[in-house]
Order: C-alpha cells, then sequence, then structure tokens
C-alpha cells in the first residue's frame, strides 16, 4: 500500500458566524458508496438544518474527489470544503458541514470562509494521522547481544515487540519498507555479522501529524 494522511478519528466541531451555526462533522471512510450513505445519515440527522453541504476524497492517490454545496450559492460551499482537504493533502474521508441559519445573509465571500473554516477548524481539532505500512525483522541474538542491542535501538529511535526469552533471545523490529535494507546492514555491522536476522510479515501502523 502507499501511505496516505487521514484524519486521526471521527469527531464533529462547532463554529458560530453571524448567528449562524456550522456544525463540521468529519469521518473516515474507505469509498465512495461509504462516503454518501455517512452524507445522507447526516442529512437524516439533521433534516432541519438549512444545508447539509459536503466534501469527500477517497483512495490511497486521491482518486475520486467529489462535493455539493446542498443549495448554497454554486462554488460557495462544496469546492471551498474540498479546497480544504485537498491543501491538508488528506484522503478516505469525508465532510459535512450543516447549516443552521442564524438571519444573518454572509454573501458569497462569507459564506466560502466560513465553510472552509468549519472544516479547517474540524481537521485542526480532531488531527490527522499518516497511514504507511510496516514491514518486520525478527532477530534472534545471544543474552550478551540483547544488552547491547537497547542501547541500538535508543540510539536509532526502534521499538522491540513480540520480545521472548528461552535459550536465545529473539524479538521484533517494524521498519518503514524504504528503510528496511539499511537497517538490516546497520544491525549486521552492529554485532559483526554474528546475529541471525529474518524477515517477517507487514503491519500497517498510524503516525500522528503535529
Amino acid at each position: 500500500m502507499k501511505a496516505y494522511k487521514t484524519i486521526k478519528t471521527d469527531g464533529q466541531t462547532e463554529i458560530k458566524i453571524k448567528k449562524s451555526r456550522f456544525i463540521c462533522s468529519i469521518k473516515r471512510v474507505q469509498s465512495e458508496e461509504e462516503a454518501r450513505e455517512f452524507i445522507q445519515s447526516i442529512k437524516k440527522e439533521h433534516y432541519e438544518a438549512t444545508h447539509n453541504c459536503s466534501a469527500f476524497i477517497v483512495g490511497e492517490n486521491s482518486e475520486i474527489k467529489r462535493s455539493s454545496d446542498d443549495g448554497e450559492p454554486s462554488g460557495t460551499a462544496g469546492i471551498p470544503m474540498l479546497t480544504v482537504l485537498e491543501n491538508h493533502e488528506l484522503t478516505n474521508l469525508v465532510v459535512v458541514v450543516t447549516r443552521y441559519f442564524g438571519g444573518i445573509k454572509l454573501g458569497a465571500g462569507g459564506l466560502i470562509r466560513s465553510y472552509a473554516g468549519a472544516v479547517a477548524e474540524g481537521i485542526k481539532a480532531i488531527g490527522s494521522v499518516q497511514v504507511k505500512e510496516q514491514e518486520g525483522i525478527l532477530l534472534k541474538m545471544s543474552y550478551s547481544q540483547y544488552q547491547d542491542f537497547g542501547k541500538w535501538c535508543t540510539d536509532n529511535n526502534q521499538t522491540e515487540y513480540n520480545t521472548t526469552f528461552l535459550e536465545d533471545v529473539v524479538t521484533t523490529l517494524f521498519v518503514d519498507l524504504e528503510e528496511k535494507e539499511a537497517i538490516k546492514d546497520q544491525l549486521i555491522e552492529y554485532f559483526y555479522g554474528k546475529i541471525h536476522l529474518e524477515d517477517r510479515g507487514k503491519r500497517v501502523v498510524e503516525v500522528p501529524i503535529s
């Protein structure tokens, strides 16, 4: 799989602009069908709202992009919302901004800023992650080697997993695919070639983006 960025979790935020409420609902999705189902669920939940505008991006390469103004003037809601998602380089998510009109008209510029601002505020509050695949390296070593291995992990910002202590110490590292061969070479050099390494399965991890 290709690494991509998305939101940390599903969530909802709200801002108020000139007495209008803008409720931003965000959800992680894996397909266009799932995105459209979420949009319909929000419309059903907020059926009394003035508008339920939406935007979503789906695919590791952001292949599918859709937006809707849901009755707002053309180009004042869906596209600005989609642009915020694009600017944050996010995918596999859908966002719906529900507006309850407060009686004061905002004008085209005000609507664009409000809908885009609601999405930006939602992403900021919820946070984002990089989703990527890592590959495992199984290590078999002596107990004396294992004492040095802890220092190597600290120096190289690595974490061991599933460690067992039997006749030898067996543990696993998970590393980014593009770094795997370089890390294996480092380990072989660090232990003067006297360490047993095996490739292990892959896993998907989510790394918070500050």
